[in-house]
């Protein structure tokens, strides 16, 4: 599970250009518009309390599990992503909810096709991510520690961090964590 700092939403955009009546469809449009996911698998909602719960989100039918947080923030009863787990990737730096600042420091355990887990850093908007870069972690089933920095140029109040491994077969976003957190000033 994942720790999720209260109100904090990492999808859709904060213009509100973007609203969500269900939680499938909220999962869905976080899973291709901000992470990347190509045509992936979306399993069923699972209930958590009465305003919250998950969705798995798979790149293929037989892909590791991302399981897309979702619960209704607002008053208004939309859908809003509030962050995603992935058994083989799992970030311990920045913590959910965290302010951050550039380059914002990354470190976590993972698992993954060549060690590399690629990390991308969104405001909460739609388009190309605020920066990139890679950190490398384990291989081959092992798990190993990863840490690195990211630059990025703050857009907005708050965003996330997102934490993505590629599939080896054709380079496709394989599965995700994703952290929300806050921009300070550097």
């Amino acid at each position: 599970t994942v720790a999720v700092a209260a109100g904090q939403v990492v999808w859709p955009p904060a213009d509100g250009s973007i609203t969500y009546d269900d939680p499938v469809a909220a999962a869905t449009g976080f899973a291709t518009e901000l992470v990347g996911f190509t045509d992936p698998v979306v399993g069923d909602f699972q209930q958590g309390d009465n305003r919250s719960g998950e969705v798995a989100v798979r790149a293929m039918s037989n892909g590791p599990v991302t399981t897309v947080l979702v619960r209704q923030v607002g008053s208004d009863d939309s859908w809003s992503v509030i962050g995603a787990a992935t058994e083989q990737i799992r970030p311990t730096t920045p913590e959910p909810g965290a302010t951050v600042s550039s380059p914002v420091q990354v470190g976590g355990t993972s698992t993954a096709f060549e060690g590399t887990v690629q990390v991308a850093v969104h405001g909460r908007q739609a388009g190309a991510p605020l920066g990139t870069g890679f950190v490398t972690g384990g291989s081959m089933g092992e798990f190993g520690p990863f840490e690195g920095t990211v630059e990025f140029v703050p857009a907005g109040e708050d965003g996330s961090i997102v934490f993505s491994t590629l599939s080896m077969e054709d380079g496709r976003v394989w599965e995700a964590a994703v952290v929300p957190v806050a921009f300070g000033s550097g």
